[in-house]
């Protein structure tokens, strides 16, 4: 069963500050969570401090502009002070599970063919082995940024796995 994830997912990087008073920080990134956002990363900086107020870097990902807009408006009822807000990136996600004789040089090589003719934005590798029968399962989560190259990606993988002999289920993770 296969299927086509296209859920457009923003990679935005705000920098914001907190008054300093225990409770702030994580008051401030709570709201990222309630409009379904992905925190990727946060630098507390208390080296950077203005009107008593902390800077914090957060990177984060979430599914809408909207959703967005609504962190911006969570964040100004909550007297947190938005600084910057930028490098906001489009990507498209894609999951697949490649079950056989694979090891990591063969995913290694998979990786880097498939970056020949196709920009990926990130690619996590998870595997799981059954020693006895000499088989393994390997996850493989990539994004993209254009939705073309999720098409692309797709053609690639069907590719790649038939000729190797490889099973793959692509969507595993929606």
């Amino acid at each position: 069963m296969e299927s086509l994830r296209k859920v457009n997912v923003m990679m935005v990087n705000a920098d914001i500050f907190v008054k300093d008073v225990p409770g702030q920080l994580v008051g401030s990134l709570e709201p990222i969570s309630l409009v379904d956002g992905n925190i990727v990363g946060v630098v507390h900086n208390r080296d950077n401090i203005v009107n008593g107020r902390i800077g914090v870097n957060i990177t984060f990902e979430v599914d809408s502009v909207e959703g967005l807009e609504r962190l911006k408006n969570i964040w100004k009822s909550k007297d947190v002070m938005i600084s910057r807000i930028s490098s906001v990136i489009e990507t498209f996600p894609m999951d697949y599970m490649l079950i056989g004789d694979i090891g990591p040089a063969q995913i290694e090589k998979l990786i880097k063919n498939a970056e020949k003719i196709i920009e990926l934005e990130s690619v996590d590798i998870r595997f799981s082995s059954n020693i006895s029968e000499k088989k393994r399962t390997v996850m493989i989560s990539a994004k993209v940024r254009a939705e073309e190259d999720l098409s692309r990606l797709n053609a690639f993988m069907t590719s790649a796995c038939r000729k190797e002999g490889i099973v793959y289920i692509r969507g595993v993770g929606q």
